[in-house]
């Protein structure tokens, strides 16, 4: 166990401890920003995260929502984690699920999955907010040819710690003597973290790679302030606690093994070869969902996504 919730330990280090610091770029799609911390120029992954994104926090008036129509993935999983609001989400393994705030959503798409995600018609019909993180991770190369599956876990089959200010729900992997039941491919950790003003979390020191993602508040590492809206990649090895700041802070905390080389990212596949990513794009292309690689939601076959 890395961390004994009751106590709060110093960890020696200095401002070298973080390898990276990343500010995510901004896109405003309409009324709803979207902030992405990975990939960014300097660091394409954080252990198997590849893709990390910063959902509004948005408001939506009656009527209004979030349509993201059927499209494909191969070589990753993703997760969806909401603060607020609700997504329903179909896929093509079967699955109809809606995802409420502290729940996971775990989509493994292997050698290929089509989903969508949108706001349901009984949302729309007040108004609405949505604020939440979604991630892709990718699987190492024996996974890639995987059959698609999704699973999804309530807030109550989710770790949570509880002690000394800090309130922590682990999304996936081990961390902290805690295990979350999600299948992973690789050693991973994903949790949310809040902290009350003061409170301390140290990381957990026995993954090769560890990041930290402030949504709200602030955090201090070695006398340093950083604000929400950053990311910190940490040096492997070194022991690393941070201070929540006057108002508190929320954060998602990640990392893991790092795979066996980088990923090529294209659209919304990854894979560890260009054949891979290509061959995937011509089957979406083809647009043969009764025969070919690649079927539509049931329930949500009216539209899709075409390669751009």
């Amino acid at each position: 166990m890395s961390w004994n919730p009751t106590q709060n330990p110093e960890c020696p280090q200095s401002l070298d401890s973080i390898e990276t610091l990343i500010i995510p770029r901004a896109r405003d799609l309409g009324g709803f920003e979207v902030r992405r911390a990975l990939p960014a120029p300097k660091r394409q992954m954080v252990g198997p995260f590849i893709f990390f994104d910063q959902m509004g926090p948005a408001e939506f008036l009656t009527g209004g929502g979030i349509d993201v129509r059927p499209h494909p993935h191969i070589g990753l999983a993703t997760v969806t984690y909401l603060y607020k609001g609700e997504f329903h989400h179909r896929d093509s393994t079967g699955a109809d699920q809606m995802v409420y705030p502290g729940e996971v959503n775990w989509m493994i798409a292997g050698e290929g999955v089509t989903h969508s995600e949108r706001t349901s018609e009984e949302m729309r019909a007040k108004p609405g907010s949505l604020f939440g993180i979604q991630t892709w991770v990718a699987l190492p190369e024996h996974a890639e040819d995987t059959g698609a599956s999704f699973e999804h876990h309530g807030q109550e089959a989710l770790p949570f710690i509880d002690e000394g200010g800090k309130q922590v729900r682990l999304i996936l992997g081990s961390a902290w003597g805690e295990t979350a039941p999600v299948k992973t491919f690789t050693e991973t950790f994903y949790a949310d973290a809040v902290l009350a003003a003061g409170a301390q979390l140290p990381l957990p020191d026995n993954h090769e790679d560890r990041g930290v993602y402030i949504t709200e508040g602030s955090v201090t590492v070695a006398g340093q302030v950083f604000e929400a809206g950053r990311m910190m990649v940490f040096r492997p090895g070194d022991h690393i606690s941070l201070t929540a700041g006057p108002l508190g802070a929320r954060l998602m905390v990640l990392g893991g093994e790092t795979l066996n080389g980088p990923r090529y990212i294209s659209w919304n596949f990854v894979a560890s070869s260009e054949e891979r990513i290509e061959a995937a794009k011509e089957a979406w292309r083809q647009g043969d969902f009764t025969h070919g690689r690649f079927r539509l939601p049931p329930g949500d076959q009216g539209e899709f996504i075409p390669l751009p």
